[in-house]
């Protein structure tokens, strides 16, 4: 909108000329445009339409992003996300308030590369690159630590610095490979190799400093987080700051937020460890000691219980004297018994015998061949027979046998 006055008449303008005016220069001064910064106060409307700020480190706008463009967002927008937006600068007239006119917006950065860093993230986490239970533990006491990174590499300096600091006693092996540029990717996969085939670390330190996407990208190649989850040796990624996330960082054993905070999760402090040390030698010493009286207390229950061999001879001999009565008065008991079985035994049979049979008044009759004469039919008339009683013989002929 342009005002046009008469020559030497000051203009007078409405509050809504002015701001019509002042927003039509904008427009036409700022066309479409990409602008960065962080989303705070973000405020959804019920209508759909997404109200929220956009800062920086000095200044801030007012942005609004109206429902039809708003769902074709793909990704939910959160406060302290920061987002390069495609607005149209503006005035909104009826506040007079300088603001954003949002079109269109991605996530920081994501212009091609960001796009790749995603799909390929999101490729790889469904192969199951990421997957937490295929992630080795790392060595609480590492023997010696490998660190792959660039030798100029400030965050080389950053990491020896440390593991000096906390432990010196740990060797440090440094498998050198430039961190960026084009190849820089191939170059780390060959270190990391490299590392493997030389067996010489329990743990590997993949490190560098911060930067933009396209500095750190090199850390989003596909090769190097397939040699990372390839490696036999536990790999903690320290890449970029807090902030920057990389592929490498997702397919990592362990992932730190910086270089020296990759150093410290693998190196225990010397000084927990000397105090670890002092700890366990008081309890093995008191463990120690404890042993030491209780086998003391051992050995005085023994000694209660030992016994001169001149004693245990004697307590022996009164035993085997003692034995010997006990046995001599079981054989006169077992003799007595023995006799006086014997006796009733012959008392039976003496009674059972002829001659007690002939002294109570029988006799005993036998022909001539000293046969026993039982019936009749033994002996004939006539024949000799011999009687015998409990005193004495007789001898008689048999003149009749008697039916």
């Amino acid at each position: 909108m342009q005002l046009d006055f008469p020559p030497g008449q000051a203009p007078v303008l409405s509050v809504s000329q002015l701001l019509r005016s002042a927003r039509d220069l904008l427009e036409r001064r700022f066309p479409l445009q990409w602008i960065s910064g962080e989303v705070s106060n973000l405020r959804p409307a019920a209508s759909g339409h997404l109200y929220f700020t956009l800062k920086d480190e000095a200044a801030q706008v007012d942005c609004v992003m109206f429902k039809g463009r708003a769902a074709h967002l793909d990704w939910d927008l959160a406060d302290g996300q920061r987002v390069e937006a495609r607005a149209l600068v503006t005035l909104y007239e009826p506040r007079g308030r300088f603001q954003l006119n949002v079109e269109s917006m991605r996530r920081a950065g994501l212009g091609p590369l960001f796009e790749r860093f995603l799909r390929l993230k999101e490729k790889l986490q469904k192969e199951g690159l990421f997957d937490p239970a295929a992630k080795r533990p790392i060595p609480e006491y590492p023997k010696q630590i490998g660190v792959v990174t660039s030798l100029a590499a400030a965050a080389l300096r950053d990491v020896l610095t440390t593991l000096r600091r906390r432990n010196p006693a740990i060797p440090v092996v440094v498998y050198p490979a430039p961190v960026q540029g084009e190849g820089a990717a191939a170059k780390l996969v060959a270190a990391l190799a490299a590392a493997n085939r030389r067996a010489e670390c329990d743990v590997l330190l993949l490190v560098r400093g911060g930067g933009s996407i396209e500095d750190l990208w090199q850390f989003n190649e596909e090769a190097l987080a397939r040699a990372i989850r390839a490696s036999d040796i536990p790999v903690v990624v320290g890449v970029g700051h807090e902030t920057d996330f990389t592929i490498a960082d997702f397919a990592a054993d362990e992932r730190a937020p910086t270089p020296t905070a990759a150093a410290e999760l693998v190196s225990p402090p010397r000084d927990a460890i000397l105090a670890r040390v002092a700890e366990n030698a008081v309890r093995i010493s008191r463990e120690t000691a404890r042993r030491i009286e209780y086998a003391m207390q051992t050995v005085d229950a023994l000694a209660r219980r030992l016994v001169h061999p001149a004693e245990r001879l004697r307590h022996s001999h009164q035993h085997l004297v003692h034995l010997a009565m006990r046995l001599a008065a079981a054989t006169a008991q077992h003799l007595n018994e023995f006799r006086r079985r014997v006796d009733i035994a012959r008392a039976q049979l003496e009674s059972l015998g002829h001659d007690a049979v002939l002294a109570r008044g029988y006799s005993l009759t036998l022909n001539l061949t000293g046969e026993i004469v039982r019936d009749d039919t033994q002996v004939k008339e006539g024949e000799r027979i011999v009687t015998m009683l409990a005193k004495g013989k007789l001898e008689s002929q048999v003149l009749k046998k008697l039916r």
